[in-house]
């Protein structure tokens, strides 16, 4: 990873020999203060709302998860070895936010037996210095602990009403400035009274209830009461209201935030988030917003990532990402409403098949091969009222028409090359002349999209408004939808997906006709199309501005560092 001085040269040489307060200015100058803070915080919120890994039909749902942990407790209850305790209020859904499908609401205090310490009375000297680990809510600095401050002996344990936590419970701070912070023991132990313990169920994975109890420091914090000294108590733990995903969830769930907390660790370390590191959480988080399954989880999703734009946002490949999300969205029907006076898909594919057989008895179009019909296993989502799933052949010909170059020397030329990548714009005006070009080319006429068939240039598409030719590497499409809709959706991640696929099921360079014809195309109506598309213009303009606007503050930043250097050269 970068350090903030190597991302910063020329100037970065210099800065090195420069006084050390001068150099943390600049530092604070050139990273995002508490933002590594305000990214965990976001994390662990996305993993226990489910929004941070994909649910699994598969999974045992939680609510026969709590049916098992409910016969655990009563079996425990009856041996003898917990308590019974009180009942639990029924719990009421309103004002929480949506549950995925197979996770339940649960109280804390059904998830497990939970406990508090307690102190020995310091008089009595037999009490303390023997071998368990007597912890303070102070000491929980850490996910994993073992090692306490003070010991206490097992005569303390037995005569003091001091709780005997094994190893894998979890402790969470219940007093002062530390109320909230959770960690597991590795051993086991007792706690003083400041402190609250969990010997979680068997259906409760104790690093989730690590990092459910770290998402609620927050919400511990804000119902703690005590004036000078805030506390919350073990009652008010275990009324807490959690969303309960199935346990195969919650190792996945677990997984993925110690992934990119990891990631924040590098932060902290660093000063700010590397390149890679930093791409990996964009898409991550924007991950969520793609995968929304309806229009109000999108707007749930948004304005829970959009509080954090000022730091995912901080450079244009994460503007890249967002913007490719907002492709993805737009795609899915999440990006522009559904208006149910439009005509439908469906009546849209027959006029274009009336059209297509009308031409072709005419002699004007070469009849198209059948296409497979489209089962449900293809299909990657669900798509809006009014759309439809269909093949890429049935909506675009491929109009293959090979000359020579030599007698077209000054038209355009087009080439993978002058396209940019994944953004569909066409970088330079060429003439066949100037590029030299021998062989055979496609000629190719205004409104139709040139697409790259070949590796590793799949993701280049251009609608072109201006005759010429392109390369035999590139597919002239005409399209029998909105050109510009059908343009954007060859730029997606649901159309690059299946060029993967169909990239891995042939060893030659090129994407064949055949593979090409068969990807599947959501089709929304005509009209929505237009709306599709003039929405997508309206955000990549905003999105250059963004480029632009970091463009900016990249050069006043360096403007600065030589400033900087200038200032005691």
């Amino acid at each position: 990873m970068n350090t903030v001085l190597d991302a910063c040269e020329p100037s970065a040489r210099y800065l090195a020999a420069l006084e050390p307060p001068l150099l943390q200015q600049f530092e604070l100058i050139a990273s995002a203060p508490n933002g590594v803070t305000r990214l965990r915080e976001l994390i662990l919120t996305l993993g226990v709302q489910g929004k941070l890994v994909p649910q699994d039909p598969n999974d045992e749902p939680s609510s026969v998860l709590l049916d098992r942990i409910r016969d655990e407790k009563a079996r425990l209850v009856q041996d003898g070895k917990i308590r019974k305790g009180k009942s639990l209020q029924e719990i009421s859904e309103e004002g929480v936010f949506e549950l995925p499908i197979a996770w339940k609401w649960a109280r804390l205090g059904d998830l497990g037996d939970w406990g508090a310490g307690a102190t020995p009375p310091r008089s009595n000297g037999e009490y303390y210095g023997g071998d368990i680990p007597w912890f303070k809510s102070g000491e929980l600095t850490a996910d994993f602990i073992s090692g306490a401050e003070e010991h206490v002996t097992p005569l303390a344990l037995k005569e003091c009403s001091l709780r005997e936590n094994c190893a894998g419970d979890v402790l969470i701070a219940m007093y002062g400035a530390t109320i909230g912070k959770a960690s597991i023991l590795s051993r086991p132990a007792t706690t003083n009274q400041a402190v609250c313990a969990c010997t979680p169920y068997s259906g409760l994975n104790n690093r989730y209830l690590l990092l459910l109890l770290k998402a609620l420091k927050p919400y511990f914090v804000s119902i703690g009461a005590g004036g000078a000294q805030p506390n919350i108590s073990r009652e008010k733990i275990i009324a807490t209201v959690i969303g309960l995903p199935p346990l195969a969830e919650q190792s996945r769930i677990v997984a993925r935030v110690e992934e990119l907390m990891a990631l924040c660790d590098a932060l902290e370390a660093k000063g700010k988030l590397g390149a890679e590191q930093h791409a990996r959480l964009v898409s991550s988080l924007f991950d969520s917003l793609a995968n929304s399954e309806s229009a109000h989880a999108l707007a749930e999703n948004w304005q829970r990532i959009a509080t954090h734009f000022d730091l995912l946002l901080d450079r244009p490949a994460a503007v890249d990402a967002l913007e490719q999300t907002i492709l993805q969205l737009a795609v899915r029907g999440l990006l522009v409403p559904q208006d149910p006076a439009d005509e439908p898909a469906s009546t849209l594919l027959q006029k274009v098949r009336q059209e297509k057989d009308r031409l072709i008895a005419a002699g004007q179009l070469k009849r198209d091969k059948p296409l497979p019909p489209i089962n449900d296993e293809e299909k990657p989502f669900e798509l809006p009222e009014g759309w439809e799933w269909t093949r890429l052949g049935t909506v675009a010909d491929i109009a293959s028409n090979l000359v020579s170059p030599e007698q077209h020397q000054d038209m355009l030329q087009v080439a993978p090359d002058c396209i940019e990548k994944a953004t569909g714009c066409l970088l330079e005006r060429r003439t066949v002349k100037d590029a030299g070009v021998t062989s055979p080319n496609h000629r190719f006429y205004p409104g139709q999209i040139l697409y790259s068939k070949i590796r590793p240039s799949l993701s280049k598409a251009v609608v072109v408004d201006f005759e010429g030719l392109c390369s035999a590497d590139m597919y002239p499409l005409n399209s029998w939808i909105d050109t510009g809709y059908l343009h954007r959706y060859i730029l997606s991640q649901p159309f690059l997906e299946q060029v993967r696929t169909a990239e891995n099921r042939v060893k030659m360079p090129k994407l064949n006709q055949e593979a090409l014809n068969s990807f599947l195309v959501p089709v929304p109506p005509l009209a929505e199309q237009s709306r599709i598309v003039a929405r997508l213009t309206e955000l990549r303009a905003l999105c250059s501005e963004l480029r632009e606007h970091l463009a900016a503050a990249r050069q006043t930043q360096s403007q600065l560092a030589e400033a900087l250097v200038e200032s005691v050269c």
